[in-house]
């Protein structure tokens, strides 16, 4: 299976960046090149664009894709969370601008032996580094019922996480649980039948939180905007695409605290605090996709872009 090349939010994107064609852009979410290729159409030969991909797959899938632009790409194997000392390493000060596209690339949820998804009965795995030893498997099999109630409840954000969390230890007791089917199936034993009747797959949540802990997904995300923002040229941006309510309350957040930092009490009339803003945020609501976008790709239609711009 081929990393899919159908680019959420594409030409809103491309005009965020707000692309120089000599200018020097990120893409920390690489896949398999989607937004790079087109990113790197609009640069000429003083151009450049930092690829920036854990994913094994998705670093052949993006050399191959990006094969005509190789004197102008520089593609790295790394989290995001790594990208300073990745710019540092090829002595880039600064850039113009930079792209995350979170989440879960089409082919890791259709590979079934990424064990992503539900809907196939796979190997627990969930790891979008394979480097990485510990898998889904491992959570599910080490944590304690407390922590996976957390997990389940924090990032899945589902009210019967406290009774899928005792269901998964209970079952685990007879023997480990090893494969998406078998979890899948204890998930949807701990749901009232008319719950599981009226909404979507009732292990959709629960999937969802797991993988988001095992790749420390919001962690990474919390703790790399403030630099992502300070490595940007003046009038550089930063254009960030969300796929849920977690990953976009972060990202909301850290453009507002970005763009008004100021900690002084409200009643205070000159701001003491000392704290400079770092620009401006360009997106007052979320971009969404349009309705023939959503029509075209379904996966897009949770997708919100949100983008800020560094101050001068």
């Amino acid at each position: 299976m081929e990393f899919s090349h159908k680019s959420i939010l594409l030409n809103e994107c491309m005009e965020g960046l707000s692309i120089k064609p000599d200018g020097v852009y990120v893409d920390g979410t690489l896949g398999g090149g989607g937004h790079s290729f087109h990113i790197l159409e609009r640069l000429n030969e003083k151009g450049r664009l930092i690829g920036i991909d854990q994913d094994e797959d998705a670093i052949e899938a993006a050399t191959k894709r990006l094969a005509q632009f190789e004197k102008q790409v520089t593609i790295v194997r790394d989290n995001y969370e790594h990208f300073q000392a990745i710019l540092s390493a090829l002595s880039i000060p600064e850039v113009d601008g930079i792209l995350l596209d979170l989440g879960v690339s089409s082919y890791q949820f259709d590979e079934a032996d990424r064990g992503f998804s539900y809907r196939f009965d796979a190997p627990l795995d969930m790891r979008m580094d394979n480097r990485q030893d510990f898998t889904a498997k491992d959570l599910i099999n080490d944590y304690s019922e407390t922590e996976l109630y957390h997990i389940i409840r924090d990032y899945g954000e589902d009210k019967f996480a406290k009774n899928i969390a005792k269901h998964i230890v209970l079952e685990r007791t007879k023997k480990p649980i090893e494969t998406t089917g078998e979890l899948a199936e204890i998930i949807s034993h701990a749901i009232p039948m008319k719950i599981r009747v009226a909404g979507g797959h009732p292990a959709k949540r629960t999937f969802q939180a797991i993988r988001i802990a095992l790749n420390r997904e919001l962690d990474v995300l919390k703790d790399s905007l403030e630099g992502m923002i300070q490595s940007l040229k003046p009038g550089g941006r930063l254009c960030i695409i969300t796929f849920h309510s977690l990953e976009d309350r972060i990202v909301k957040q850290s453009f507002r605290t970005a763009e008004n930092p100021c900690i002084c009490p409200k009643d205070f009339p000159v701001c003491s605090c000392g704290r400079k803003s770092l620009g401006r945020v360009i997106t007052r609501k979320a971009i969404l996709p349009s309705e023939m976008e959503q029509e075209e790709n379904p996966r897009s239609k949770s997708a919100k872009l949100r983008i800020f711009e560094r101050g001068e």
